[in-house]
């Protein structure tokens, strides 16, 4: 079962900023009364303030309860997490292999949130436009078969587009997708091609299997409005839109556009070779 994090974080800045909110209204003034009656009797008791008992006195007065100190002490932090992931840029990490060579299993990249609208955060839903996917992106977005799991694709149809796949090759609109042959890989006993393809504004690699799969041979897909195709770069390892159907705009959740770090294994060293931008 997937943890639905935004919906945590939102939870603990709620009750946190619940918790600082109750302070202000309800304990705070008493607070102060306390103060100021233990200062009169410590005046009256000629106690100065270098004295031991007149601090521990002053400290037991002012002792907010263990609640509010926490709620103050993580709510600005946690208010700041959450506007930065919801609206600004959140982390993810690949955990599989359907977008090699462009992302490898444990790179760490970073996601624009508001590239495709502001969107609040838990229900998703865009409250102010700023763009719209375009054909060639790499998008992260909650596929219609796992509404609760993140995935990251390339855009290859956008709403209206007519595609068709042949022979492991694209067709939008009646128009080729340009794939250029770079290497057959490994050298001596080749299993996969290396293209360079170009989808709209975006050159990048795929791979493609020397026999292709399932995936790779045969289909033609009519993209509905306010929809998505997206395809993997290891196009005969991806499990993506040619087998289980279109991403819904309310289920796009940003654009990756950096990867930041490189880390496969707990027990490996992370590494920074990989630093930057996602094409």
């Amino acid at each position: 079962m997937d943890i639905n994090f935004p919906l945590i974080l939102v939870l603990l800045v709620f009750f946190s900023g619940l918790g600082w909110l109750f302070d202000i209204f309800f304990l705070a003034k008493p607070r102060k009364a306390k103060i100021e009656s233990t200062l009169k009797e410590l005046s009256e008791k000629s106690l100065k303030e270098s004295d031991q008992g007149y601090q521990l006195a002053l400290e037991a007065a002012s002792k907010e309860p263990l609640l509010v100190e926490y709620s103050k002490s993580f709510f600005p932090v946690l208010a700041f997490v959450l506007v930065l992931r919801s609206f600004l840029v959140e982390p993810f990490q690949i955990p599989s292999a359907s977008m090699v060579p462009t992302l490898q299993i444990g790179d760490f990249i970073l996601v624009n949130k508001f590239a495709y609208g502001i969107r609040l955060p838990v229900t998703n839903t865009k409250i102010i436009d700023v763009g719209e996917p375009q054909r060639g992106d790499v998008m992260v977005f909650f596929p219609p078969h796992k509404p609760d799991t993140y995935f990251i694709k390339r855009v290859l149809g956008l709403p209206g587009d007519s595609v068709r796949l042949d022979n492991g090759t694209f067709t939008i609109n009646g128009n080729q997708v340009p794939a250029e042959l770079l290497a057959q890989l490994p050298v001596g006993r080749p299993q996969y091609q290396v293209l360079k393809e170009t989808l709209g504004e975006a050159t990048h690699e795929i791979h493609r299997a020397m026999v292709p799969g399932s995936l790779s041979q045969s289909g033609q897909w009519e993209v509905p409005a306010g929809h998505y195709l997206m395809v993997g770069d290891n196009r005969d390892n991806s499990s993506d839109g040619r087998d289980w159907g279109f991403v819904a705009e309310d289920a796009i959740v940003g654009q990756a556009f950096a990867i930041w770090m490189h880390w496969e294994k707990m027990l490996s060293l992370p590494s920074f070779q990989r630093l930057g931008s996602i094409q």
